[in-house]
Order: C-alpha cells, then structure tokens, then sequence
C-alpha cells in the first residue's frame, strides 16, 4: 500500500490530501502539522476551514485512509510520497523584503524530511514557490540526509480557487507535474501521474520539467490577476465616458480570444495569492535584470490598490465630504464569496479608509468571525467606531450607507424596502460588487454607487448639502 503524507494542514494540503484518499481508497493519507489547535479541528465536527463539501469528503474518509496528525516524525518515516503545502508568505524583512517568497517553513520541513527519511522518498512542491526553489531543496535533502536516501523533487502546483476548491480537485481543468528530465525523474514523475489517473482524464495531466511548473504557478496567478486590473481600469474609464462596464465585459467575453472568466469589475482582488505571487514575481525579474518586466507586473497591484482608494473616496466624496461620525454598513468582510478567508481582502483597506475618515463601521459577513476582523482591522475589542453583528439588517439599522464588499448570494435577496425605512436619510449604496439591481434600488428611493456605471447616473440624485 502506498502511503502519503501530506505536511501542511491548511487551504492547500488539507483539501488536496482528502480528495486523494477520497479518490485513491487503496493510498493511505496522513496530513500532519506542528499546530495542535488545527490538527484538533480537523478531527472535529467543526473543520478549520470552509469549502463547499469539504465537510463530507472529510467524513467519508477520516479514520478510513485518512487521518490528521501532530506526530509528524511518524509520517514522514513512513511516507513513500510526501507533498509539502506550507505557507509561503512575502518577506517582510531582509532581502528582498516586501517582495520575495520567505522559503523558512519549506527549508524546515525539507530539513525534517532529510532527517527523519531511512527510506527513498517522492518530495512534491505543492505551495507556490519561486521558479528554482527545487534546486535548493535537493541540496538540503542531499546534504543532510541519511547515507544511500535518495530523494526526487516534483512540482505539482495547486490551481484552487477558494469557494470551489473541492470541485477543482475532483473535475480539474488541469494537472501538472514538473520533474527532472532524467531516467529517475521521469519515474517519479509517472508515479506521482499514477495516482491521478485514478479519477483525473489522461489528457488533463500535463508532465513539464522542474522549472515550467514553478513558473507556471506564478504566471498563471499573474494572468489572472492581470485581468481583474485590466477590467477595474476599464471601469473607472466607463464611469466618465457614459459607458457600462457590465457591457463592456459582455462584448469582451463573446470574444473567443479572450473568454468570460475574470471580467467583472470590482473594488479588488484579494486572497493569499495574487498580490504575494505577482510581487514574487516581480523580485524574480529584477534579481535577473529584467526591469521592464518587472515594473509592467507591479502596474498591476497598482491598478488594484487605485480601485480600493478611489471607492472610498467615492463614498466620503458622495456623501457630502465627510463621513466623520456616519455609520456605514459593511456587508462582507471576506475577500469572496464561499469562504471565510480575509487573508488580502479589499475590506481591509476600504475599512481602514473610512475609519480613517472618522466613520462608524457595522460588519456583517456570514462566514468570518468577529475576532479575525478585530485582528486583520488591527483594533482591540474596545474600539467604539466598529461594531461586527451576526445579521445584514442589524447591520444596516439607522445607518447612513451601505457598502457591499463580498458577493455573498444573500445580500441579493434582503428586502431592501425593509433595509431603507430602517435607514438615515439619504441612504446610499457602494455596491462593489456589482450584484444588485440598481434600477430596484434606486426606485425605492436609494442612491446607488456601482463600480463601472456612468457616474451622471447616479450624482444628479444626491440632494445638495
């Protein structure tokens, strides 16, 4: 029997090696982490994280082919293939701080893998890296490993969106292994292949060498980041030339060079990716002389840092100059649907601006608790300007302005009749989302801010101060 062990029991390595056991009954799969709280969890009713399904594949599988645990030694020892799924977040100090990948807890586990194996081992980079990250950690696991262990470095990215992580690992549109080119590369490489097979179609499996994976990790968040700024500056164009960005997309998704995913304007991309890959990146070209390049990647966390500033100023702009004292609903604090992730989320930013501005914040989000919102808005619980509620109309009682910043499902059917009489008058509406109908808004009596609409459409209703 096959065994794997899977070192990371977060967004990555939890889903990923519960898929795995669900779809290979015959591997045994360990997920093992030095956090007992999270290890605890997983072996609770109540998992760490929140994916759609998650739950059930856990419970099929958990005490089956399936355990999570603190005893990482243990796995590793027994471990034939071993994916590692540490978090990889930008440095903040040293070289390269506030662009480069900080590698620490990779070269950790790569050093307890080197010391623990007595045995060959497979060693997959599932979390995002730096392109060449294997080269380094086959000279760890070389240098500091047992006399006649030899190891095989693979690159299998993930290509997870949180919120449908579950279904990108049952019906992915692709996977990818990247492995050194030589006799035992490639065997390791068909190894890894063959667990795939078993529920994944041959032609979805892509075999590159080491490097093209690394890389393709980064470009593929790079891209698709790309196109969320190149639509949001498109937005902010429509907004002063009478055009509709929502029209706009339309007519660029029939092309067929250019599809429909990623083309809905917004106040930002969030996530744990985007932002720290594209600036990875960036390091990346400029430790290798390539400026240019770097500098045209930055334009877009540019772009995406301008869509967050300019709705805050359109909403103290709107609302005569000030929202000094206002209370402004907040609904969604998770950076999308589907999860309760915050990690880079644009309500940061919008939060700290208005608060900046001395507003009266009331957060509501059906997914993220009161304490990580204390801790990503930096406040203590004592903090009168933030109140976080459990229910949208608690949230948006007596308040002057709403503004929308995750597009859960349910802030498109509230009854926003019942939402304005419980308003102050004139109510407004950020919607930077742009899930609402504006057109039903605006007939109860709403003034309606939406990312990419012409901006006359809505300024000739604001009553003069």
């Amino acid at each position: 029997m096959v065994k794997i062990c899977g070192i990371g029991a977060g967004y990555v390595g939890g889903p990923t090696m519960a898929v795995i056991a669900l779809k290979c009954p015959s591997i045994e799969v360990a997920v093992v982490d030095i956090s007992h709280s999270r290890i605890s969890a997983w072996n609770s009713e109540k998992l760490p994280i929140y994916e759609p399904g998650l739950e059930e594949v856990v419970k099929q599988c958990r005490g089956k082919n399936l355990v999570f645990s603190t005893d990482v030694e243990k796995h590793i020892f027994e471990a034939d293939i071993i994916f590692v799924s540490v978090n990889t977040p930008t440095k903040s100090s040293g070289l390269g701080a506030g662009k480069a990948a900080d590698l620490t807890y990779w070269e950790s586990a790569a050093r307890m893998v080197a010391d623990v194996s007595k045995s060959d081992k497979i060693v997959v980079e599932k979390s995002t890296v730096p392109v060449r990250t294997a080269e380094a950690i086959e000279k760890i696991l070389t240098h500091n490993s047992s006399k006649g262990v030899k190891f095989q470095i693979l690159s299998n990215p993930e290509f997870l969106s949180e919120g449908t992580a579950i279904q990108d690992l049952i019906n992915p549109d692709r996977v990818l292994i990247g492995g050194r080119e030589g006799p035992e590369g490639q065997e390791a490489v068909l190894k890894l292949k063959g667990i795939y097979d078993q529920w994944v179609p041959e032609d979805k499996i892509i075999t590159t060498n080491l490097w093209s994976a690394e890389l393709s990790k980064l470009a593929d968040n790079a891209f698709l980041a790309q196109r969320i700024s190149s639509i949001n500056a498109m937005s902010a164009l429509c907004e002063v030339t009478g055009a509709e960005v929502s029209q706009l997309s339309d007519a660029l998704s029939k092309n067929t060079k250019i599809g429909p995913k990623f083309l809905n304007a917004s106040v930002g991309f969030g996530g744990s990716c985007f932002q720290k890959d594209i600036l990875n990146l960036v390091y990346i070209c400029e430790s290798n002389g390539l400026i240019e390049v770097a500098n045209y990647w930055k334009q877009v966390i540019k772009v995406n840092d301008y869509q967050k500033s300019r709705f805050v100023n359109r909403v103290v702009s709107s609302m005569f100059n000030t929202v000094s004292g206002k209370k402004i609903a907040v609904l969604g604090f998770a950076f999308k649907k589907d999860t309760g992730d915050t990690r880079k989320t644009p309500a940061i930013d919008v939060c700290k601006g208005l608060l900046g501005d001395n507003a009266c914040l009331s957060i509501y989000d059906p997914r993220v608790s009161e304490e990580q919102i204390q801790k990503d808005l930096s406040m203590d619980s004592e903090v009168k300007q933030v109140s976080i509620v459990r229910d949208a109309y608690d949230a948006t009682k007596d308040a002057h302005g709403i503004c929308i910043l995750t597009e859960w499902d349910e802030f498109k059917t509230l009854d926003y009749q019942r939402v304005f009489e419980n308003m102050q008058k004139p109510a407004f509406v950020f919607d930077g989302r742009n899930i609402l109908n504006v057109d039903m808004l605006r007939n109860i009596g709403f003034i309606v801010y939406s990312i990419g609409r012409p901006l006359h459409q809505w300024m000739d209703n604001i009553p003069q101060p």
